[in-house]
């Protein structure tokens, strides 16, 4: 492929990037819109559980998509609070298990065309105090408290033997200024104690050696 084609494709590209989202902002006004004149209190974006039980010992990415399974959607701070109120708390959850809240039309995979080129920052917590934060990011992604520019797909809680992991996905992981922007409202928001230590991870590394948590870049 020549310079003037991969520029004439790149441009296509984006043109079609564009379109879609300017479709889905059109949707989306009319749906709160339509939410208003019901007398219910719309969302900026429509969200979506998820819940991934999790085989031990079994990594494939086959077996881990087959797992998840769709649970509840909402696009309202009513439907909300429906949702939340019915769902187990994380203490109550079975190790190793996946709890993930994403925008509609992105799956939770680090294939999804959403996610590819992105990555996701991490932060381990004791069984004691995860599920205080988790509700608190849940709060935060909901009220539309942490995007920059549209970055953010969705958070996942991530429970395991010895700890609880939460993470924050985003779309492009080579946009230093967004992941850092991120960061620093990740932390505001939680209020993280000192102490607490950042990581950050792109999707294609954990594609790679096909591990979500391992091998992370550590930025505080």
């Amino acid at each position: 492929m020549d310079a003037s084609t991969e520029k004439r494709s790149e441009t296509d590209k984006n043109t079609n990037i564009n379109s879609q989202s300017e479709y889905d902002s059109s949707e989306d006004r009319e749906r709160q819109s339509r939410e208003l004149k019901a007398g219910l209190h719309p969302l900026k974006n429509k969200f979506v559980f998820w819940y991934t039980r999790r085989t031990p010992g079994v990594r494939t990415q086959t077996s881990y998509e087959d797992n998840m399974k769709q649970i509840m959607d909402f696009s309202t701070v009513e439907g909300f609070w429906v949702c939340y109120c019915h769902l187990a708390r994380p203490s109550s959850l079975p190790s190793p298990t996946d709890l993930h809240l994403f925008k509609q039309g992105i799956r939770p995979l680090w294939e999804d065309s959403a996610n590819c080129n992105g990555g996701k920052w991490i932060i381990r917590f004791k069984k004691a105090v995860s599920g205080r934060f988790w509700e608190d990011l849940v709060l935060a992604l909901v009220g539309d408290q942490l995007d920059y520019n549209d970055n953010i797909c969705g958070v996942v809680l991530s429970i395991r033997f010895n700890e609880d992991i939460l993470s924050v996905w985003n779309r492009n992981a080579s946009d230093n200024q967004a992941v850092m922007a991120l960061r620093d409202k990740i932390k505001r928001h939680l209020k993280l104690p000192h102490g607490y230590v950042m990581e950050y991870k792109p999707h294609d590394a954990s594609l790679r050696d096909n591990s979500s948590y391992r091998n992370t870049w550590l930025r505080g």
